[in-house]
């Protein structure tokens, strides 16, 4: 095992391990970071003309993403002793110990007259003196050069921690303008750090709850088009856009995508009651899946397909249920005190979390799939709409300000409850959906 691994185990409290002289190293991460792990990112050289200003800004997009986790902390370049002149020289291990120096990132870049980006990376344990892994090397155009950070990012991300990273994702978002009382919406898409935003619908009608679909091609959403709430489903790439079946003058809206992508589960009123439903997305029969003298709204899959969570006031008021996905005996799993609402499931299938509602605070929280477990991340005037990365270790959500002024932000937190962060959006900004990593 080496230093490096050891070092970040120990900065993570109650942490349950594995490891073998077969695979890497896995970490649970279940409690707050004591101390990030030091890392030194020198800029990446570049290794031919006109590839300086590119080399140094993917240098800096890889350290923000690593330094943003709160796992890691990026040394200062003033403090460097060595300079890395050449993508392959040996590494000068004494000077980037004295400097407590627990990993370094190494990388090249060049950019070939054609517009063709090659990065190229080494990752090294620092105290034990060895590199992990075997250099990886990436290539595309020059437009793509912040998703070859991320991935940059992601593949050392997954060698130090041994879970998949997170880094090279979008979110697509309900992008606001104008008054509190006034607002106007649209669906915009980010990536996952705030970077490169592009429009998907104009501002001319109100559009909720947008959400991914599993292969982050498509986005289904709830929009007043029609006059009432009712769900489209968006192709990213084209823009193209359809309304979800034919059910003119019902509202329809809440809805998830089925892990397998081929059907929709969302809610759907009519004649006063709201129950949920699901749908290919294709178009076809609908499948009623309750039918009680209530509220049941915000389902979402289990990873597997095989369940669902939703919420419900059926007991009197709003919690959260798990059903067979086909429909059922619903089980309540929430029994804290307050109102639980928006629940989704974790794509490691082992949390949920929600949003939770109790003595005039909103909190984002998650608990064990059984109910147990529960833990409170955040609390505040208004928090809601609980969003997973990719890797089940950080949750993007909605915080909106107190005030006849308050306009909702993008707010991230990972599982432990710690690093707090504000996602940079130009303006309002409200129901993030995290996509799966992009291929």
């Amino acid at each position: 095992m080496t230093r490096i691994f050891t070092l970040i185990l120990a900065a993570l409290l109650a942490a349950s391990t594995t490891a073998s002289a077969q695979g890497p190293l896995r970490i649970e991460i279940t409690e707050g970071v004591i101390e990030p792990l030091p890392f030194a990112a020198p800029s990446f050289i570049p290794e031919n003309a006109g590839a300086e200003q590119m080399a140094a800004q993917i240098t800096q997009v890889i350290a923000a993403d690593l330094a943003n986790t709160g796992l890691f902390r990026e040394i200062p370049r003033n403090a460097f002793i060595s300079t890395v002149t050449s993508f392959s020289s040996p590494v000068q291990y004494s000077d980037w110990k004295a400097i407590n120096a627990q990993a370094l990132i190494t990388g090249a870049v060049a950019v070939s007259s054609d517009g063709r980006v090659t990065v190229k990376f080494r990752l090294f344990d620092v105290f034990s003196e060895s590199q992990l892994g075997d250099g990886l090397q990436f290539v595309g155009t020059t437009a793509s050069w912040r998703r070859m950070s991320h991935k940059v990012a992601d593949a050392v991300y997954g060698r130090i921690t041994g879970e998949g990273g997170y880094f090279d994702s979008r979110v697509v978002f309900v992008s606001e303008t104008g008054p509190k009382n006034a607002r106007r919406k649209r669906l915009a898409i980010m990536d996952y750090d705030g970077a490169d935003v592009q429009f998907l619908t104009d501002s001319s009608t109100i559009v909720l709850a947008p959400r991914f679909s599993p292969t982050g091609d498509r986005v289904l959403y709830t929009s007043y088009e029609t006059g009432v709430p009712t769900i489209f489903v968006l192709d990213v790439a084209s823009v193209g856009k359809r309304a979800l079946g034919e059910q003119p003058g019902m509202m329809t809206f809440a809805p998830r995508f089925s892990p397998d992508g081929n059907t929709v589960v969302y809610s759907l009123s009519q004649g006063g009651n709201t129950d949920l439903y699901r749908m290919p997305v294709g178009g076809g029969p609908e499948t009623r899946l309750t039918s009680t003298p209530s509220i049941e709204t915000a389902p979402s899959f289990s990873p597997d397909g095989s369940r669902i969570v939703f919420e419900s006031d059926r007991s009197g008021t709003q919690q959260l249920y798990v059903m067979p996905a086909t429909g059922g005996e619903a089980v309540r799993i929430s029994f804290g005190q307050g109102r639980y609402g928006t629940p989704v499931w974790s794509p490691r299938g082992d949390l949920i979390a929600f949003t939770k509602q109790n003595k005039g605070r909103f909190h984002i929280g998650v608990m064990r799939v059984d109910g147990s477990e529960e833990r409170l991340l955040t609390a505040s005037f208004l928090d809601e709409g609980p969003s997973w990365s990719p890797n089940g270790r950080v949750i993007m959500f909605t915080r909106e300000s107190q005030g006849p002024t308050g306009s909702p932000s993008l707010y991230s937190v990972d599982i432990t409850g710690r690093n707090l962060r504000r996602v940079p959006t130009n303006g309002a900004a409200s129901d993030p959906a995290w996509s799966p990593l992009l291929p």
